[in-house]
Order: structure tokens, then C-alpha cells, then sequence
């Protein structure tokens, strides 16, 4: 059975909110969470909330910072959440992940982190991911 954010093409889970995102289905089927057309939508809309919305305007710097806000410990094990985020990208938790133009490996290993949690290793697709980040940045 394929994972709800890999049958969503939303690797992150974001939830439905007031926001149109670029390439979000016409018809939302989910009652939670957003559907993309296509997975590098998906990544697009992911990499735009973290570096526009949780970097620049929340001023999140750090993996436990971000994390804390994106999934909080009355939805999920938070801790556990930014353990295995820490020990995939080999980023410590209050380590700055840097300005996003300047170090996007560093926010890309973030994302496949982050999904990896999300939605399982099988669910990560690296070159929508990739094209996802060039989406973001365009």
C-alpha cells in the first residue's frame, strides 16, 4: 500500500490550509492533507514553507527549532521526530542550518529528512526532490 504523502505527491504532509499552492489538485480528495499534481509540486510547496515561511518570516534557523513547529508534541513524538532527522543529515539539533541560497544541500537533506520520517525511505524520491528545490527558488 503506497503511503498517504507519496499517494498525495505531498512528501511532507503539509496540511490543508487557506494557501493555493502552485500545482495543488483541483479536486482535494484528502480532508487533511494537500494533493499536488505531480511530486515535484509537492516538493516545491514543502521547500517553500520551510525557507520562506519557517526560515525567513518565523526565523527558524535550527532542526529542533523547525521541527518543534512543524510537527509538535501533541500531534507526534517530536523527540523522536528530531533525533532521526538529526542522525540522517548528520546535522546536530541546534546546529543553524545556514541561509537557504547559500547552503541548499543542507535544506535539501533537511526535506529528504524530513520525508523520510514523513512517509518511510521507499517514499523519497531524490531527483523530485532536486527539481522540487529549482521550483522553490524559481
Amino acid at each position: 500500500m503506497i503511503v498517504r504523502g507519496i499517494r498525495n505527491n505531498n512528501p511532507l504532509n503539509i496540511r490543508r490550509s487557506k494557501d493555493k499552492w502552485q500545482g495543488m489538485k483541483a479536486l482535494q480528495t484528502d480532508p487533511q492533507f494537500c494533493q499536488f499534481e505531480t511530486m515535484e509540486h509537492g516538493w516545491r510547496a514543502a521547500f517553500k514553507m520551510l525557507t520562506r515561511t519557517y526560515y525567513h518570516e518565523y526565523r527558524l534557523y535550527t532542526i529542533r527549532a523547525i521541527i518543534n513547529r512543524w510537527a509538535p508534541p501533541n500531534e507526534n513524538n517530536t523527540k523522536r521526530y528530531i533525533e532521526n532527522v538529526c542522525r540522517f543529515t548528520g546535522i546536530g539539533p541546534d546546529e543553524p542550518l545556514g541561509i537557504p541560497s547559500d547552503k541548499p544541500s543542507r535544506w535539501m537533506k533537511l526535506g529528504a529528512a524530513m520525508c523520510v520520517q514523513e512517509c518511510g525511505a521507499e517514499g523519497l524520491d531524490w531527483i523530485a526532490l532536486v527539481d522540487g528545490w529549482a521550483l522553490a527558488r524559481e
